[in-house]
């Protein structure tokens, strides 16, 4: 079965002629247990998600703040695995058509294998990958896989990356680039970065494939102020404190519904 590259296309496609950006939410595996995970990212959907990525849980997980890291470790100890995660891909695609990606860093693919990780994801239906931690001149054995596999390879840029980097990241990724709006962790913040609009517009000047904006993003009012310059707005930590906030796992739920409504609105201009 080829992947769904395509349908990620198509998704982020239809945003644009709709005149908004793509609303992306971040929740990962195996939290609050695998199945209350799997129903976390259906609600995301149901409620206005256009894009789910699910975080493959990592003991070491550079990129994610304190929150994130909570939502690892509750997962972890409760033995969540790859396995895991291709279920809740899964599960969560055939129960809603959406495209679902995996964020994960290296080392867990290295580990199981990138011919048996690229096969299996796109099997369950996965639209692709966010390695943010992969650097583009070592990724040609995983683009390899995700290409014979019909998978999106999404690449993270920073505000650090030079122009000249930025080319060399983006002519070789697909689906979409994940501009991370600072330096530093995921979580949420008072205020949108001022860097990102720059790194977006510098980002474009390299390449055609949609430009989506993550970490720091939490309210709608920060959503329609990043929908105002860039393709996509990446949500994650916002959604993992209202579970983490949540009396118990069906509350988890609705508030990752209630949240996604709220977002979509704001990337709809609609606060």
């Amino acid at each position: 079965m080829s992947g769904n590259i395509q349908l990620l296309n198509d998704t982020l496609a239809a945003a644009k002629a709709e005149g908004r950006a793509a609303l992306i939410a971040y929740l990962p595996a195996g939290f609050p247990t695998v199945d209350g995970g799997i129903a976390a990212v259906k609600a995301a959907l149901d409620g206005g998600a256009d894009v789910v990525e699910v975080g493959l849980p990592h003991s070491d997980p550079v990129l994610d703040g304190p929150v994130i890291q909570t939502a690892d470790d509750i997962a972890l100890r409760g033995g969540v695995r790859i396995a895991d995660v291709m279920r809740t891909v899964r599960e969560a695609h055939a129960a809603t058509g959406r495209p679902i990606l995996v964020m994960t860093y290296w080392n867990p693919i290295d580990r199981y294998g990138v011919e048996r990780f690229t096969a299996e994801l796109a099997e369950a239906g996965g639209a692709g990958c966010i390695l943010p931690d992969l650097p583009v001149q070592e990724s040609a054995l995983w683009r390899e896989h995700a290409d014979k596999h019909g998978l999106a390879t999404v690449f993270v840029v920073a505000p650090s990356s030079k122009d000249e980097r930025l080319a060399e990241i983006t002519a070789v990724g697909s689906g979409f680039v994940y501009a991370a709006s600072l330096m530093g962790v995921t979580g949420t913040r008072e205020s949108v970065s001022s860097q990102a609009e720059d790194l977006v517009r510098r980002t474009r000047a390299t390449t055609a494939t949609p430009v989506c904006v993550g970490l720091g993003v939490s309210t709608p009012a920060q959503a329609a102020e990043v929908a105002g310059f860039a393709d996509g707005v990446i949500v994650g930590s916002a959604f993992v404190k209202r579970m983490l906030d949540a009396d118990d796992d069906t509350a988890a739920v609705e508030a990752v519904r209630t949240l996604a409504g709220e977002l979509a609105r704001g990337v709809r201009g609609q606060v």
